[in-house]
């Protein structure tokens, strides 16, 4: 077949995909359906087009998988390596990387979801998972040093400070709606105002009121 012709057919078995919109579908589906449960066939179908013009993108169903957990953890790793976190009081970093997370959640929302319903039933998966615990690690690793400098409480294990604080961001995924009246920033501004303040209104407003 002559080129053109190739090129042309090669067109027709993938209409309006790139690699990029067919990860976008393939991440809604495997958070609908389970990524075990997600077949080819049922990539397929979501897209509209067939099992072969899939494997024009990617080699297999585990390559998805991977490219969308690179999307998220890589989106969570660079803040990590940004300046509001790697320099400054303790304190400050922590509330940066959490604000920063709480962007990163809300913008790559479907990506983070499927990240944080990971089973570790595969290869990819637990070196997805190791990724995650590293990062929460070195959000720990903030907890204990803003501790250490006087400006976190010391009477509440730096462990339980931790899993409430990822308890707490992580559940966004489940009930936050992306062009809500609740904006990113706004959702940001409200959790870091009860983690660090508290929903206690301060004395000299309870006196006021």
């Amino acid at each position: 077949m002559p080129r053109s012709q190739t090129s042309e057919a090669a067109k027709r078995g993938r209409p309006g995909y790139d690699q990029q919109s067919v990860l976008s579908v393939a991440v809604e589906v495997f958070n609908k359906h389970g990524y075990e449960a997600t077949s080819m066939g049922i990539l397929a179908e979501n897209l509209g087009i067939s099992k072969s013009a899939i494997y024009h993108h990617v080699p297999s169903k585990g390559d998805l998988l991977r490219l969308a957990l690179d999307e998220a953890l890589g989106s969570l790793e660079a803040v990590l390596e940004e300046p509001g976190a790697s320099s400054g009081r303790a304190d400050a970093r922590l509330e940066y990387v959490l604000r920063s997370t709480v962007r990163v959640l809300t913008e790559k929302l479907p990506y983070v979801t499927l990240l944080l319903r990971l089973r570790g039933n595969t290869e990819i998966e637990r070196s997805a998972l190791e990724r995650r615990r590293a990062f929460d690690h070195r959000v720990a690793e903030l907890v204990d040093a803003a501790r250490s400098e006087g400006s976190l409480r010391s009477d509440i294990d730096p462990r339980t400070t931790t899993r409430l604080l990822f308890g707490t961001i992580n559940s966004i995924v489940e009930w936050y709606k992306p062009g809500g009246p609740l904006t990113a920033e706004k959702l940001a501004d409200d959790l870091l105002s009860m983690l660090f303040d508290g929903l206690h209104l301060p004395a000299a407003a309870r006196i006021l009121a």
